[in-house]
């Protein structure tokens, strides 16, 4: 026998309301599905992970649009959920990381040259702490600025700059130590 869980009417969403954040969220997906599955891949290093993140995030978003109290920060609330999501499930894992990232393909000597500098990158990209990791991938690889990181990441702008600037430091190291 099936039972129904009853929400007080004060909870219950409104037929317009679930209507607004069906058509809210789905045109936020749209506009960034691609990219925060590309930032979500950055992270956890695999492609099912990132899906998987990034769906829980909309998903999160859809279920709790009639709390948000500024809309038009929609965007950062899903990326801040997605960071999140990366972050749990690189907790989950049991083996450290080891993606294949492979290159554009243009010619055999290209694709060698290229294929080989990318897999050292990134692979010292993943040997980084996990926030110097984000604050990485989201300034140059996301392009956002100081600010949209901060309120990505929850931290404030001296956070982001500080959090930054050791892992450049950091990653030229790991990259010295393996030329």
């Amino acid at each position: 026998m099936e039972t129904k869980t009853v929400l007080p009417e004060r909870e219950r969403p409104t037929a317009s309301v679930a209507h607004d954040a069906a058509d809210a969220v789905t045109e936020l997906y749209r506009g960034h599905a691609l990219g925060l599955m590309r930032l979500a891949l950055m992270m956890v290093g695999d492609r099912g992970t990132a899906e998987d993140v990034v769906q829980d995030a909309f998903a999160g978003l859809y279920k709790r649009w009639s709390r948000l109290n500024d809309r038009d920060k929609a965007l950062t609330y899903v990326r801040s959920a997605v960071l999140n999501g990366s972050r749990t499930a690189l907790r989950r894992r049991r083996r450290p990381l080891r993606a294949v990232h492979a290159a554009p393909v243009w010619s055999a000597e290209a694709a060698a040259m290229v294929g080989e500098d990318r897999r050292e990158v990134m692979d010292a990209l993943h040997r980084l702490p996990h926030r110097q990791r984000e604050a990485l991938v989201l300034r140059f690889f996301a392009d956002l600025s100081v600010e949209e990181i901060a309120a990505a990441m929850r931290v404030s702008t001296g956070t982001v700059k500080s959090t930054t600037s050791r892992a450049l430091a950091a990653l030229g190291r790991i990259l010295e130590v393996e030329q």
